[in-house]
C-alpha cells in the first residue's frame, strides 16, 4: 500500500503522476503567459512554468486594478523577485465596464473578459498561451470567469492534470514554495453581495479593513460589505480570538470607513455569497 498524504488526500504515486502530467502539459505548451494573482494556484503554475521553460518562455503577468488587494500586488512583486520570474504588472479596467460595476451573478465573467483582453495581446505578441491557475475544485463553484477565459483561448493546466486544491498545496510544499499554505484571497469585489453596485470606494474600504485585520494577526479573513455594516468572517478556530480582540477589531474596521461591525459566527466560508444564487434558483422551482 502506498503512503497516504493527509495534506493532499492522495498517495505519493498519485501526486507524482499528476506532477509529471502537469510538466508534460507545460512543456508541450512551450511558451506561456501565466495570469499571476499571487495565490497558491497561480503561484504554483508560475513557479512550475519558470522552472521548466525559463524566463524566456515563461512570463508571469499580474492584473492590477482596484479589485486586487494592495497586499496581494506587493506579494506578487516579492514572489517574482524571490523566484526570479519574468514578471509584469498590467493595469486592467474592469471598473470601466458597466456590466462589471452592476455586480450581477455574472460579474466574474466581465472581470476575466477584461483580463483576457489585456493579457491576450501580450501572449499573442510572444506567441504564447495564456494559462490560468484554475484547479479541479474550482469547477464545482459558480465561477463564470472560467467561461470567459476559455472562450478567449485560455488554458487550465491544473485541471488538465487533475490537480485539486489540496494537490496544489502539497506539491507546492514539496517544491519549497512559501505559497503552499497561503490563505485564499479572491478578488475584493467578491465581498460585495450580488446586486449591490461595485465602486472604487467600496473596494478600497474593504481592502483597508482586511489589511488592518491581517495586521491584528488574522490570516484568513473576509470583510463582507453591507453598506455601513461590515460582516467579518474569520476561521472558526480563531473566533474566540476575534471576540477577545473585539475592541481592536471594531476600531480598525471603523477606521476603514464602516459604521457598524459584526462578526459572522459561522466563520470563514470561501465564496459563500454564491449561496444566494442557489437560494434564488431553488425558490424559482
Amino acid at each position: 500500500m502506498k503512503d497516504f498524504d493527509p495534506v493532499s488526500g492522495a498517495t505519493d504515486d498519485d501526486l507524482a503522476a499528476k506532477i509529471t502530467r502537469l510538466e508534460e502539459i507545460i512543456l508541450d505548451l512551450n511558451h506561456v503567459v501565466v495570469a499571476f494573482s499571487g495565490g497558491a494556484d497561480s503561484a504554483f503554475v508560475a513557479a512550475m512554468a519558470h522552472r521548466l521553460l525559463g524566463t524566456e518562455h515563461a512570463h508571469a503577468v499580474t492584473a492590477v486594478s482596484p479589485s486586487l488587494a494592495g497586499e496581494e500586488e506587493t506579494d506578487c512583486r516579492r514572489l517574482a523577485e524571490e523566484w526570479g520570474l519574468r514578471w509584469t504588472p498590467v493595469q486592467t479596467a474592469e471598473m470601466e465596464r458597466a456590466a462589471y460595476r452592476a455586480n450581477d451573478v455574472d460579474r466574474c465573467y466581465h472581470c476575466k473578459a477584461e483580463l483576457m483582453d489585456v493579457v491576450g495581446p501580450i501572449a499573442e505578441l510572444e506567441r504564447a498561451a495564456v494559462v490560468l491557475g484554475v484547479n479541479v475544485d474550482d469547477l464545482a463553484d459558480h465561477r463564470p470567469g472560467q467561461r470567459a477565459a476559455l472562450e478567449r483561448g485560455a488554458v487550465f493546466p491544473l485541471v488538465q492534470a487533475g490537480f485539486t486544491k489540496k494537490d496544489v498545496r502539497r506539491a507546492s510544499l514539496v517544491m519549497g514554495l512559501r505559497t503552499w499554505d497561503k490563505p485564499a484571497a479572491a478578488c475584493l469585489a467578491s465581498r460585495v453581495p450580488y446586486g449591490t453596485p461595485v465602486s472604487v470606494d467600496i473596494l478600497s474600504r474593504v481592502d483597508r479593513a482586511e489589511s488592518a485585520l491581517h495586521g491584528l494577526g488574522f490570516r484568513q479573513v473576509r470583510v463582507r460589505h453591507y453598506g455601513e455594516t461590515a460582516r467579518i468572517e474569520v476561521e472558526q478556530s480563531v473566533l474566540d480570538q476575534a471576540i477577545a480582540n473585539r475592541v481592536a477589531i471594531i476600531e480598525a474596521v471603523k477606521d476603514a470607513g464602516y459604521r457598524y461591525v459584526t462578526l459572522d459566527l459561522e466563520g470563514f466560508r470561501s465564496g459563500n455569497l454564491n449561496g444566494a444564487i442557489a437560494d434564488s434558483s431553488s425558490s424559482a422551482h
